[in-house]
């Protein structure tokens, strides 16, 4: 540490006397009820060790000077931003929205960016010659509009407003810088105290204590200047001066590095080896911390106090906040002397604790005083009771009973639970044990064990009167018994056992208001003695989810505050009103993990008005009451970061202020939300929503972050409020954005798309109007071909009409031509019969001569023959034409006989009309096959008639 080379003191030598000086002090220091003290160790703010200055800016976020860089503090997350030259930060100071820092060569400020970062700016840069090789800026503090850095050599200045830059001259070294009021002051080894005039060093005092003491701060004291000196206390300021306070000279055993003047007046002290020490405002001692009682290390670095009146320390390792202002205070038994505490009572004026370790006690009235173990308590002490005078103890061993210091064994039956005065009997009580129940009774002012009750030996360590001779008893694995004792109480007369709800673990029977209440996990019964029945009570029933629920232990109190139950997330409790006796549900927001109670052995102690007093397993916690209520949260919510990223890429930083409109493959959204309020045992709990994606709201959390992944396209509202128990709600915070439909589904391709579809419309229609004038040409042209063939069909039939006509024709033409063929035959035949007749008169007469030449004329008849020829070819075209061309060697004669064959006429038919014989119409038609050159096997009429 180059302040102690300064003075010419070997650092090593220096700790050895500060160790020393340690342990003589921690040998003097009691156990005390101290504030809550919350410890960042390195790992939590994933930096280095040391932590030279602390500073809070105007959104509530703490800013530390670390070795790595600059440290923020949101309520939630930690930040780390490396120092610009990768040296240690010394030091921090806010002041209009800037973090001005100090560090190796190098001092500038850094501005909050629209995503919520911080941005580096250097102030040094233009002056980076004029600063020494070696300097460091350990201070930052701001007088009037100037902001001052010092460093151990050298006073540095920059006017904000026009941004001018001075260096002040120091002929010395430079110790610290301390602001007061409107004055400057400073220190110069080896020379004295020095405060800044017109721009120039002034001396103050150079007085010997001023001059070869290490000044580690100023404070304002009334009318005076007080004098804070690193191993020598406190002085005032004056030409002499003097020790103060004067009545309290303790401080003067320790090594203080920084300390503070708090807005109320107060003094802290950090020291090298001994962790903070808190002065009241007369300089007395209020209280010590050290790495014994809840310090992370005894190196205090630093100290701050932020505006709900937290100290922040600064420490050699890690970072604690003291939440000096908590309605909380702690008390935590030394090395683990005190153990779990399972009961508390005050009795004649003495504080009493039942622990797993015995019964302990101290002074009442002196809360920094050491608990000391009663002789002959050793053991689990699970119950105490303040009756007629004495205080009664449940213990392992049996019951004992505390008075006028002397602790006497009463009962020797072990495991004594509870004790519950039986009414109407003062001098008896019923006592529950590990194997049932027994009577205590007061003769001659001292109290004794005088019965077992026989006919019931389950364990009975919830016990509530509903009668004088009733009693209702829970067992945790077997459930509730109503239990009816005799008069005598000594035996157990009936034996009921309630079968309508079930059986929990950590399920309690506790009476409040003359009620009794059964509490279990799925919530509270009250007996109905009138019914003998257990009827769930909704109200009370809320006080236990089946998320939070972690013990069904209820405690009763006679305040105020009625019933107390213990939740994962709270401490909730009854409260009675103010007019009526109506109570209301409120909570603590203190979490199981924080409080660190025994799960089914809660316990609540009242010790004042305002005051309880709640078991641990390292101690005990005291809650005030009235201060809790009191608590003013003036916290805001904040959305401190929003991160977006596509699949596999990495995390970028979204402005908090726009309402982005992001690609569709960025659609993985991130956000980290935070209240800057700085409680152990009081837990933030958070409740979000994403509109357009999730339009319920989460249930309350205490996570601080959200990711959405996959989104789809759309646009969206992520809306987020916090509490603090029943202390405070915030209001909503809420950031918009929209994903983007992907580039194929964008407002350009849709267009396109519109586009390409009217195209495709018009060349379809185009097409379709095509194709139909197609059908529609093709529905012509098929009707068109119908048409001419029902014209052609109609004109067929016209032809077969016709056909048959011609047939018809033919077939008189045929009918004609035989009849006629038939008429030649027969005037032929008749015609040579006339002439055989003729001939056969010898001789023939000339007349008969005569008429056989016009016999002979008639039937060669060439008339005859033509008519018969013009009749054939009307009934048979063509015929004989084919016939003359497929046998061009054919006479007249021989078509004659192919038309007298094509008439199917036999040879005898056809002899008449060749007026010749049947044989020589037989030689005829060989003759005729010879010339058509026909096969045997071919019939020459079957071949005429196939022509």
């Amino acid at each position: 540490m180059k302040n102690l080379r300064t003075f010419g003191i070997n650092p090593l030598k220096y700790s050895l006397i500060y160790l020393a000086l340690a342990f003589c002090f921690a040998l003097g220091v009691k156990a005390q009820e101290l504030p809550p003290v919350i410890t960042f160790s390195p790992k939590d703010y994933q930096a280095d060790n040391q932590n030279w200055s602390i500073t809070q800016g105007e959104n509530k976020h703490i800013y530390v000077a670390n070795n790595k860089g600059l440290l923020e503090h949101d309520g939630e997350t930690w930040n780390l931003y490396p120092s610009p030259n990768q040296s240690i930060l010394r030091s921090v100071f806010y002041h209009d929205d800037k973090i001005y820092s100090g560090s190796y060569r190098e001092f500038g400020f850094w501005e909050n960016q629209p995503s919520g970062e911080l941005k580096y700016h250097s102030l040094s840069n233009d002056i980076i010659d004029s600063i020494g090789t070696d300097e460091q800026f350990w201070k930052i503090d701001r007088l009037e509009k100037w902001i001052i850095f010092q460093s151990l050599d050298h006073i540095y200045t920059y006017n904000y407003d026009d941004q001018n830059l001075k260096k002040v001259i120091i002929d010395g070294s430079i110790t610290k810088m301390y602001k007061l009021g409107n004055d400057l002051f400073f220190q110069i080894a080896n020379q004295g105290l020095y405060k800044i005039q017109d721009g120039n060093p002034v001396l103050v005092s150079d007085h010997p204590i001023f001059r070869e003491n290490l000044i580690i701060n100023l404070y304002k004291h009334d009318t005076e200047i007080l004098v804070q000196t690193d191993t020598k206390g406190i002085f005032t300021l004056e030409n002499s001066p003097k020790q103060w306070p004067q009545s309290y000279n303790k401080i003067q055993d320790l090594s203080v590095y920084t300390s503070l003047q708090t807005k109320s007046g107060k003094f802290i002290l950090g020291t090298i080896s001994q962790g903070v020490v808190f002065l009241n405002r007369d300089g007395s001692l209020d209280k010590k911390i050290s790495q014994q009682e809840a310090l992370y290390n005894n190196t205090v670095l630093s100290i701050f106090e932020d505006k709900d009146k937290n100290i922040w320390l600064g420490l050699d390792n890690g970072i604690n906040c003291v939440n000096v202002d908590s309605p909380i205070s702690v008390y935590k038994g030394d090395r683990g002397i005190l153990g779990t505490v399972y009961a508390s009572a005050i009795f004649e004026d003495k504080l009493f604790l039942g622990t797993n370790q015995g019964l302990f006690t101290r002074p009442l009235d002196d809360a920094s005083a050491n608990f000391t173990l009663v002789e002959g308590s050793s053991g689990q002490v699970w119950s105490l009771n303040v009756v007629d005078g004495d205080l009664l103890c449940g213990h392992n061993n049996g019951t004992f009973s505390y008075s006028n210091n002397q602790f006497n064994q009463i009962s020797n039956i072990i495991g004594t639970w509870c004790f519950k005065p039986i009414p109407n009997n003062p001098n008896l009580i019923l006592q529950g044990h590990y194997k049932g129940m027994s009577i205590l009774e007061k003769k001659s002012g001292t109290w004794s064990l005088r019965n077992s009750i026989n006919g019931f030996d389950v364990s009975s360590k919830f016990i509530e009167f509903v009668s004088p001779t009733e009693v209702l008893i829970d067992h945790e694995y077997k459930g509730v018994y109503k239990v009816t004792l005799n008069e005598n109480y000594s035996e157990v007369e009936n034996i009921y056992q309630f079968e309508n709800f079930d059986k929990g673990l950590y399920s309690s029977l506790t009476k409040f208001k003359n009620s009794v209440y059964y509490a279990q996990r799925s919530g509270v019964w009250e007996y109905k003695p009138d019914k003998n029945e257990f009827v769930r009570n909704s109200l009370l029933s809320k006080l236990y989810s089946p998320s939070t629920y972690s013990s069904g232990k209820l405690a009763s109190t006679a305040g105020e505050i009625g019933l107390w139950s213990f939740n994962k997330n709270s401490i909730d409790f009854t409260l009675q009103g103010k007019i009526d006796e109506k109570f209301r549900l409120a909570s603590i927001p203190i979490t199981s993990d924080t409080r660190e109670t025994m799960a089914g052995y809660e316990n609540v102690y009242q010790l004042d008005k305002q005051h309880y007093l709640m078991g641990s397993t390292q101690g005990y916690l005291v809650i005030d009451i009235d201060k809790f209520f009191k608590t003013n949260i003036d916290k805001t919510l904040k959305i401190t970061t929003i991160k977006f990223k596509e699949n596999g890429g990495i995390y970028k930083a979204l402005d908090l202020e726009a309402s982005p409109n992001l690609k569709n493959k960025f659609n993985n959204i991130y956000f980290n939300f935070s209240i800057p309020y700085f409680q152990k045992y009081f837990a933030s709990e958070y409740q979000y929503k994403l509109k357009g994606f999730l339009d319920e709201w989460s249930g309350w959390k205490e996570e601080h972050e959200a990711t959405f992944s996959n989104l789809p396209s759309g646009d969206y509202e992520f809306q987020v409020r916090a509490r603090v128990g029943d202390l405070y709600q915030t209001e909503t915070q809420s950031y918009s954005f929209t994903i983007k439909r992907p580039f194929v589904f964008s407002n350009g391709m849709i267009v396109l798309y519109i586009l390409l579809l009217l195209i495709t419309i018009l060349l379809i229609h185009n097409a379709y109007r095509r194709y139909y004038k197609k059908q529609k040409n093709e529905l012509k042209r098929r009707a068109n071909r119908e048409l001419e063939l029902k014209e052609l069909e109609s004109q067929k039939q016209l032809i077969n009409v016709k056909n048959e006509q011609l047939q018809q024709d033919i077939d008189n033409k045929s009918r004609e031509l035989a009849v006629s063929t038939m008429s030649l035959i027969k005037k032929n035949e008749f015609l040579g019969s006339i002439k055989d007749e003729l001939q056969k008169e010898k001789p023939l007469s000339k007349s008969s001569q005569n008429v056989i030449k016009i016999i002979n004329k008639n039937i060669n008849n060439t008339d005859d023959w033509r008519m018969f020829e013009e009749a054939f070819n009307n009934s048979d075209k063509d015929f004989l034409k084919t016939m003359k061309s497929k046998h061009p060697s054919l006479t007249p004669n021989d078509l004659k006989l192919c038309a007298y064959l094509r008439l199917n006429l036999s040879s005898k038919e056809i002899a008449p009309l060749f007026n010749i014989s049947t044989k020589s119409v037989e030689v005829k038609r060989y003759r005729l096959r010879k010339k058509m050159s026909l096969p045997r096997e071919v019939g020459l009429t079957d071949y005429i008639l196939e022509i």
